[in-house]
C-alpha cells in the first residue's frame, strides 16, 4: 500500500446535492460516468456530501485500483455548495483542507 500525496492532485471536483452514501466505489463511479460524462480514471479527486451534511466521501483512482475514503463529523456540518439541482462543480486547491 503507498501513501497518496493528495497536493499532486491536479483536479477535485465537488458534486453538488445529496448523495446516498450508503453507494460504495461502483455506485459512486457510475454516478461520474453515467451523469456526467467524466473520466473517473484522470486522477481526479471526486467529493460527495451525504444528506444531513455530517459525512462525505471521497474518491480518487490510485492508477492500480480506487480508494475510498468516508469522513464522519461527531460534531459540526459541514459547509458547501447545496444547488437543488445536482452538479458537479470544480474545486479550488488550498481551498479544501
Amino acid at each position: 500500500m503507498k501513501l497518496i500525496d493528495f497536493t499532486q492532485v491536479e483536479n477535485i471536483f465537488i458534486v453538488c446535492g445529496k448523495t446516498d452514501m450508503r453507494r460504495q466505489i461502483d455506485g459512486l463511479a457510475a454516478t461520474i460516468t453515467e451523469e456526467y460524462d467524466m473520466d473517473i480514471y484522470n486522477g481526479a479527486l471526486f467529493l460527495f456530501c451525504g444528506g444531513n451534511k455530517d459525512r462525505f466521501k471521497a474518491l480518487y483512482w490510485e492508477g492500480d485500483g480506487f480508494l475510498l475514503l468516508h469522513k464522519r463529523l461527531e460534531n459540526g456540518k459541514l459547509n458547501g455548495p447545496r444547488n437543488q439541482k445536482v452538479s458537479i462543480k470544480p474545486a479550488v486547491k488550498g481551498s479544501i483542507a
